[in-house]
Protein backbone atom coordinates (compact mmCIF):
# COMPACT_ATOMS: atom_id res chain seq x y z
CA UNK A 1 0.00 0.00 0.00
CA UNK A 2 2.84 2.41 0.86
CA UNK A 3 4.51 1.77 -2.49
CA UNK A 4 1.23 2.44 -4.30
CA UNK A 5 0.80 5.80 -2.56
CA UNK A 6 4.38 6.86 -3.21
CA UNK A 7 3.90 6.16 -6.91
CA UNK A 8 0.63 8.14 -6.89
CA UNK A 9 2.29 11.10 -5.17
CA UNK A 10 5.09 11.14 -7.73
CA UNK A 11 2.70 10.92 -10.67
CA UNK A 12 0.42 13.69 -9.36
CA UNK A 13 3.42 15.93 -8.59
CA UNK A 14 4.86 15.37 -12.07
CA UNK A 15 1.57 16.32 -13.71
CA UNK A 16 1.46 19.57 -11.77
CA UNK A 17 5.10 20.49 -12.28
CA UNK A 18 4.85 19.87 -16.02
CA UNK A 19 1.79 22.14 -16.31
CA UNK A 20 2.20 25.09 -13.90
CA UNK A 21 -0.89 27.20 -13.22
CA UNK A 22 -3.12 24.75 -15.07
CA UNK A 23 -5.93 23.24 -13.05
CA UNK A 24 -5.80 19.52 -12.32
CA UNK A 25 -9.25 18.07 -11.68
CA UNK A 26 -9.33 16.24 -8.35
CA UNK A 27 -12.45 14.33 -9.40
CA UNK A 28 -10.85 13.03 -12.60
CA UNK A 29 -7.58 12.30 -10.81
CA UNK A 30 -9.35 10.32 -8.10
CA UNK A 31 -11.26 8.32 -10.73
CA UNK A 32 -8.08 7.65 -12.67
CA UNK A 33 -6.31 6.22 -9.63
CA UNK A 34 -9.40 4.45 -8.31
CA UNK A 35 -9.34 6.19 -4.94
CA UNK A 36 -11.51 8.71 -3.12
CA UNK A 37 -11.33 12.45 -3.76
CA UNK A 38 -10.54 12.91 -0.05
CA UNK A 39 -7.43 10.77 -0.42
CA UNK A 40 -6.31 12.78 -3.44
CA UNK A 41 -6.79 15.99 -1.44
CA UNK A 42 -4.52 14.54 1.27
CA UNK A 43 -1.94 13.73 -1.40
CA UNK A 44 -2.11 17.31 -2.67
CA UNK A 45 -1.38 18.61 0.83
CA UNK A 46 1.70 16.39 1.11
CA UNK A 47 2.97 17.53 -2.30
CA UNK A 48 2.36 21.19 -1.48
CA UNK A 49 4.28 21.00 1.79
CA UNK A 50 7.18 19.27 0.04
CA UNK A 51 7.35 21.96 -2.67
CA UNK A 52 7.21 24.70 -0.04
CA UNK A 53 10.06 22.98 1.78
CA UNK A 54 12.13 23.08 -1.41
CA UNK A 55 11.34 26.78 -1.75
CA UNK A 56 10.14 26.47 -5.35
CA UNK A 57 6.39 27.00 -4.95
CA UNK A 58 3.21 25.45 -3.64
CA UNK A 59 -0.07 23.89 -4.70
CA UNK A 60 -3.18 26.05 -4.77
CA UNK A 61 -6.50 24.25 -4.28
CA UNK A 62 -9.74 25.50 -5.81
CA UNK A 63 -12.46 24.18 -3.54
CA UNK A 64 -15.29 25.50 -5.70
CA UNK A 65 -17.35 23.60 -8.23
CA UNK A 66 -14.27 22.76 -10.33
CA UNK A 67 -12.62 20.98 -7.40
CA UNK A 68 -9.13 21.32 -8.83
CA UNK A 69 -5.59 22.19 -7.83
CA UNK A 70 -2.55 23.61 -9.59
CA UNK A 71 1.14 24.20 -9.02
CA UNK A 72 1.98 27.85 -8.38
CA UNK A 73 5.59 28.68 -9.19
CA UNK A 74 6.56 31.00 -6.33
CA UNK A 75 10.22 30.67 -5.31
CA UNK A 76 10.77 31.64 -1.69
CA UNK A 77 12.65 34.86 -0.94
CA UNK A 78 15.69 32.93 0.32
CA UNK A 79 15.76 30.61 -2.71
CA UNK A 80 15.25 33.50 -5.13
CA UNK A 81 17.86 35.78 -3.60
CA UNK A 82 20.41 32.96 -3.33
CA UNK A 83 20.18 31.95 -7.00
CA UNK A 84 20.04 35.55 -8.23
CA UNK A 85 23.11 36.43 -6.16
CA UNK A 86 25.07 33.54 -7.67
CA UNK A 87 23.95 34.60 -11.13
CA UNK A 88 24.98 38.21 -10.46
CA UNK A 89 28.43 37.01 -9.37
CA UNK A 90 28.75 34.93 -12.56
CA UNK A 91 28.04 38.01 -14.71
CA UNK A 92 30.25 40.37 -12.69
CA UNK A 93 33.57 39.64 -14.39
CA UNK A 94 35.64 41.88 -16.71
CA UNK A 95 35.46 39.38 -19.58
CA UNK A 96 31.71 39.97 -19.87
CA UNK A 97 31.93 43.73 -20.34
CA UNK A 98 30.85 44.88 -23.81
CA UNK A 99 31.20 48.26 -25.56
CA UNK A 100 28.73 50.84 -24.29
CA UNK A 101 28.92 49.54 -20.71
CA UNK A 102 26.80 46.51 -21.56
CA UNK A 103 27.26 42.99 -20.22
CA UNK A 104 27.26 39.71 -22.12
CA UNK A 105 24.47 37.45 -20.84
CA UNK A 106 23.22 35.59 -23.92
CA UNK A 107 24.66 32.30 -22.69
CA UNK A 108 22.76 32.71 -19.43
CA UNK A 109 19.37 33.40 -20.99
CA UNK A 110 19.76 30.51 -23.43
CA UNK A 111 20.52 28.05 -20.64
CA UNK A 112 17.14 26.33 -19.99
CA UNK A 113 17.97 25.67 -16.34
CA UNK A 114 18.64 29.36 -15.67
CA UNK A 115 15.96 30.76 -17.98
CA UNK A 116 13.29 28.60 -16.35
CA UNK A 117 14.27 29.84 -12.90
CA UNK A 118 14.20 33.47 -14.09
CA UNK A 119 10.82 32.97 -15.76
CA UNK A 120 9.31 31.27 -12.73
CA UNK A 121 10.66 34.04 -10.49
CA UNK A 122 9.30 36.95 -12.53
CA UNK A 123 5.99 35.10 -12.97
CA UNK A 124 5.60 34.85 -9.20
CA UNK A 125 6.14 38.62 -8.92
CA UNK A 126 3.17 39.32 -11.23
CA UNK A 127 0.89 36.33 -10.56
CA UNK A 128 -1.49 38.47 -8.51
CA UNK A 129 -2.15 40.71 -11.55
CA UNK A 130 -3.51 37.66 -13.45
CA UNK A 131 -2.00 38.33 -16.89
CA UNK A 132 -3.42 36.17 -19.68
CA UNK A 133 -0.62 36.78 -22.19
CA UNK A 134 3.11 37.55 -21.99
CA UNK A 135 4.55 40.01 -24.52
CA UNK A 136 8.23 40.35 -25.47
CA UNK A 137 10.47 41.25 -28.42
CA UNK A 138 12.94 39.20 -30.43
CA UNK A 139 15.53 37.80 -29.73
CA UNK A 140 17.38 37.44 -26.41
CA UNK A 141 14.33 37.99 -24.24
CA UNK A 142 12.35 35.12 -25.77
CA UNK A 143 13.62 32.26 -23.50
CA UNK A 144 13.06 34.38 -20.38
CA UNK A 145 9.58 35.40 -21.54
CA UNK A 146 8.72 31.88 -22.69
CA UNK A 147 9.35 30.38 -19.27
CA UNK A 148 7.43 33.26 -17.68
CA UNK A 149 4.44 32.40 -19.86
CA UNK A 150 4.93 28.70 -19.10
CA UNK A 151 4.91 29.35 -15.34
CA UNK A 152 1.74 31.44 -15.64
CA UNK A 153 0.04 28.94 -17.95
CA UNK A 154 -0.59 31.59 -20.63
CA UNK A 155 0.53 32.09 -24.26
CA UNK A 156 3.54 34.11 -25.40
CA UNK A 157 3.34 36.88 -28.03
CA UNK A 158 6.54 38.10 -29.69
CA UNK A 159 6.98 41.54 -31.27
CA UNK A 160 9.28 41.61 -34.29
CA UNK A 161 11.35 44.37 -35.84
CA UNK A 162 10.70 43.02 -39.34
CA UNK A 163 7.32 41.81 -40.52
CA UNK A 164 7.42 38.28 -41.94
CA UNK A 165 4.79 36.90 -44.36
CA UNK A 166 4.58 33.72 -42.26
CA UNK A 167 3.31 35.76 -39.30
CA UNK A 168 0.17 36.80 -41.16
CA UNK A 169 -1.42 40.26 -40.82
CA UNK A 170 0.37 42.47 -38.31
CA UNK A 171 0.07 45.83 -36.60
CA UNK A 172 3.13 48.07 -36.76
CA UNK A 173 3.98 50.96 -34.45
CA UNK A 174 6.82 53.47 -34.55
CA UNK A 175 8.60 54.27 -31.32
CA UNK A 176 11.56 56.57 -30.48
CA UNK A 177 14.84 55.27 -29.11
CA UNK A 178 16.91 57.18 -26.53
CA UNK A 179 19.46 58.08 -29.23
CA UNK A 180 16.79 59.78 -31.32
CA UNK A 181 16.39 56.92 -33.80
CA UNK A 182 12.84 55.82 -34.62
CA UNK A 183 12.22 52.08 -34.92
CA UNK A 184 9.22 50.04 -36.01
CA UNK A 185 7.76 47.10 -34.11
CA UNK A 186 5.25 44.58 -35.48
CA UNK A 187 2.86 42.18 -33.80
CA UNK A 188 0.52 39.69 -35.46
CA UNK A 189 -3.13 40.68 -35.27
CA UNK A 190 -4.12 37.28 -33.87
CA UNK A 191 -1.85 37.47 -30.82
CA UNK A 192 -3.62 40.12 -28.72
CA UNK A 193 -7.19 41.32 -28.23
CA UNK A 194 -9.14 43.89 -26.25
CA UNK A 195 -9.59 41.40 -23.42
CA UNK A 196 -5.85 40.72 -23.15
CA UNK A 197 -4.14 41.47 -19.84
CA UNK A 198 -0.52 41.82 -20.88
CA UNK A 199 2.65 41.22 -18.92
CA UNK A 200 5.53 42.86 -20.78
CA UNK A 201 8.91 41.12 -20.47
CA UNK A 202 12.28 42.46 -21.65
CA UNK A 203 15.81 41.17 -21.14
CA UNK A 204 17.54 44.53 -20.62
CA UNK A 205 16.42 48.06 -19.84
CA UNK A 206 18.49 51.19 -20.03
CA UNK A 207 16.23 54.01 -21.20
CA UNK A 208 13.15 51.81 -21.52
CA UNK A 209 12.42 52.60 -25.17
CA UNK A 210 11.78 49.00 -26.24
CA UNK A 211 9.49 48.29 -23.30
CA UNK A 212 7.64 51.54 -24.00
CA UNK A 213 7.23 50.40 -27.61
CA UNK A 214 5.57 47.21 -26.39
CA UNK A 215 3.23 49.24 -24.19
CA UNK A 216 2.38 51.29 -27.26
CA UNK A 217 1.60 48.24 -29.37
CA UNK A 218 -0.56 46.78 -26.58
CA UNK A 219 -2.59 49.99 -26.55
CA UNK A 220 -3.07 49.72 -30.32
CA UNK A 221 -4.81 46.40 -29.70
CA UNK A 222 -6.91 47.87 -26.90
CA UNK A 223 -5.23 45.53 -24.42
CA UNK A 224 -4.34 46.45 -20.84
CA UNK A 225 -0.80 46.15 -19.50
CA UNK A 226 -0.72 44.73 -15.97
CA UNK A 227 3.05 44.83 -15.43
CA UNK A 228 6.55 45.11 -16.85
CA UNK A 229 9.27 42.62 -15.86
CA UNK A 230 12.95 43.04 -16.70
CA UNK A 231 15.92 40.69 -16.37
CA UNK A 232 18.64 43.36 -16.02
CA UNK A 233 18.13 47.11 -15.59
CA UNK A 234 20.62 49.94 -15.62
CA UNK A 235 20.24 52.76 -13.06
CA UNK A 236 21.15 55.31 -15.72
CA UNK A 237 19.43 57.24 -17.07
CA UNK A 238 17.31 57.82 -14.00
CA UNK A 239 14.43 59.09 -16.11
CA UNK A 240 13.20 56.20 -18.24
CA UNK A 241 10.52 55.91 -20.88
CA UNK A 242 8.42 53.92 -18.41
CA UNK A 243 8.25 54.53 -14.69
CA UNK A 244 6.69 51.36 -13.31
CA UNK A 245 8.64 48.12 -13.73
CA UNK A 246 10.26 45.34 -11.71
CA UNK A 247 13.75 44.01 -12.46
CA UNK A 248 15.65 40.98 -11.19
CA UNK A 249 19.20 42.33 -11.45
CA UNK A 250 20.74 45.81 -11.57
CA UNK A 251 23.87 46.61 -13.59
CA UNK A 252 26.56 49.11 -12.61
CA UNK A 253 29.94 49.44 -14.32
CA UNK A 254 32.92 50.52 -12.20
CA UNK A 255 36.50 50.76 -13.42
CA UNK A 256 35.77 48.65 -16.46
CA UNK A 257 34.13 45.85 -14.46
CA UNK A 258 30.40 45.07 -14.61
CA UNK A 259 28.90 44.89 -11.13
CA UNK A 260 25.53 43.21 -10.94
CA UNK A 261 23.38 43.00 -7.85
CA UNK A 262 19.94 41.69 -6.92
CA UNK A 263 17.44 44.50 -7.40
CA UNK A 264 15.26 45.69 -4.55
CA UNK A 265 12.09 44.58 -6.32
CA UNK A 266 13.40 41.00 -6.52
CA UNK A 267 14.69 40.92 -2.97
CA UNK A 268 11.31 41.53 -1.31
Amino acid sequence: MRAVRIERLIRIASRMLLSPSRLLSLTETAAGFGVSKTLISDDIEIISEALKGEGVGSVVTDRGRSGGAYFLASPSVAYRKGRLKRLADTLSVPERLLPGDLVYYTDVLFDPGIASFLGFTIASMFEAQKPNVVLTTEVKGIPFAFFTAYALGVPLAVCRFRNRPSDGPAVGVHFPMSNGEVRTMYLGTRLLGQSSKVLVIDDFMRGGSTAAGMLHIAREFGASVVGVGIFISSPEPKKKAIADYRALLTLNVKNGIPKLSVSESAAD
